[in-house]
Order: structure tokens, then sequence, then C-alpha cells
């Protein structure tokens, strides 16, 4: 977790001695009241004896007004949420919070690409920790409509997307052949008796979450990138798994809405995010 160094706790600046303040009155009531406050590299936080969270924006979605007021929305509420249920536990059984141990919820947005000026894919990056063996990671994604300013899925960009219909059926098995690929690149035995895919489903809230990938002709996707966490593809070990799949695999499914998008082929990986 990010630490405020001493030297902007002494800082002279407005900014920093509301800060201060903050920090004295919460010390005072902190056996009751929760500390609210946005650290310097957090957007939201949360800090109390029983949780330390956190709500981050990258800088693209920080200078989108629409998509960042809704991102830090949820953002919020999530943490309020977990907190609301830390302080439950806290109260039934201190102990697990012995030695200032306090639950740990961080959530970040990324922006993965701009697409048209109009898609905006984000992935959503939740870290939780309330102790055991290793931390949990979770991976989901937002497709923002910069015109329509909300929230839209994949679906206008194709014919159908019926559960078990002919479209997903293609981006699942296209999806599960990428992972594939992906483990046998880092010498991973996928040969045991744990079907990891069983859980990817030809269904559109199952196939995975899903980003507009960029393309080397601007504007454009040059397909779609399937993000899985930990756990849902593979072992913890093997850690999350982000995959390509060709807009060319899906072509015959597209409505013309998809047409007018997907066109070129993915730009190399360390500047493929189109912001």
């Amino acid at each position: 977790m990010t630490k405020v160094a001493m030297i902007d706790r002494f800082s002279s600046s407005p900014v920093n001695l509301r800060m201060k303040v903050s920090l004295i009155g919460a010390a005072l009531v902190l056996a009751s009241t929760a500390a609210l406050a946005a650290d310097a590299k957090s957007d939201f936080a949360l800090k109390t004896k029983y949780i330390d969270a956190k709500v981050t924006l990258d800088g693209a979605i920080k200078s989108n007004t629409a998509l960042a007021a809704d991102s830090l929305a949820e953002g919020k509420r999530w943490v309020e949420k977990n907190g609301a249920e830390a302080a439950k536990e806290f109260k039934a059984s201190p102990e697990l919070f012995r030695d200032g141990r306090a639950w740990t919820f961080e959530r970040s947005y990324t922006q993965a690409s701009l697409v048209d000026g109009r898609y905006v894919s984000v992935v959503r990056t939740d870290y939780v920790y309330t102790g055991g063996a290793h931390p949990n990671t979770d991976i989901d994604t937002i497709l923002w409509d910069n015109s329509a300013k909300k929230r839209i899925s994949i679906r206008p960009f194709f014919k159908e997307t019926a559960d078990n219909g002919p479209t997903l059926k293609t981006l699942r098995d296209a999806a599960v052949a990428a992972v594939k690929a992906e483990k046998k690149a880092r010498d991973i035995d996928d040969s045991g008796e744990i079907d990891w895919y069983k859980d990817v489903e030809p269904k559109l809230l199952k196939v995975g979450a899903v980003t507009l990938a960029a393309s080397s002709e601007p504007g454009k996707s040059s397909g779609l990138e399937f993000h899985y966490p930990p756990y849902a593809v593979g072992s913890y070990a093997e850690g999350p798994f982000d995959v390509f799949v060709p807009w060319q695999t899906f072509k015959s499914y597209l409505s013309p809405q998809g047409v007018a998008i997907f066109a070129g082929s993915p730009p190399p990986r360390d500047t493929k995010q189109d912001k």
C-alpha cells in the first residue's frame, strides 16, 4: 500500500495542511469513525483499523469527465460495501485484525484502447487481501460509449449474441485456444485432470472479460482481447491471462456497426494502448 511520505505530512501547502488536520481528527475518534481521504496516488481512499482501501483512475480516464465520474462512483460503492463488511467482521472476530492487520482492497481503472474516438475499453483490476495464503485478484472490463456517455456491451457489433449461439461459440473456442497457446508459450503443462475451461461458456457474461484491441489502423480495433484473472483458466500460480482474438476470426458475424470499427492488426505489444 502507498505510504504518505513524511515530507508531505509536514508540508505547508493547503492540501497537506488539510490532510494533517484530518489525520489528527481521525486519530481522536478512530474507534468509531472511518477516516476518508484521497492520498497522493489514489482518487478515493478509506482507512480505518480494519480496512485499508483505495480506488485509482489512470490519466486517460481522468481526462474523460463522464467516464471518470462513473468509474469513481462505482469504485466508492465497492469500497464502502467492503468497509461495512470489514467493520462487521472486526466487531465479531477482532482476532482476525490483531497486530494492526487491516483488510486490503485496491481497485484500479485503466484505459486499454480508444476506438473511433467513441468506444473506450477499460480494464478494472481488484486486489483483495483479507488474510489467508495469498491475496486475490479479479479482473473485469468496461466498454464505454463516449457519444451516449454510458456503459455498453459488445452486442451492437454483432448480428446476434444469443447464449450458445454461433457468435459466442466462435468467440469462446477462439479465446480458449488463445489461452492454451499462451500456456504453451509459457511452458505450462495443461494436461492435468482439472478442466480449467469449464466455466468459460459461450454466453456473453461467461465467455470472459473483453476489450476492443487497439489496431495498426488509427481509430479501428484489430480484434478482441479476453482478460482472465488468476484461477479463471488456471491455477493461482499461473497468474492472469490476456489473450487476443483477431477480428478476422469473427468477421462473418459482424453487424454493420462492427464492420465499421474492426480492421488492421495489433500494434507492437508495448505500444498497443490507443489512449
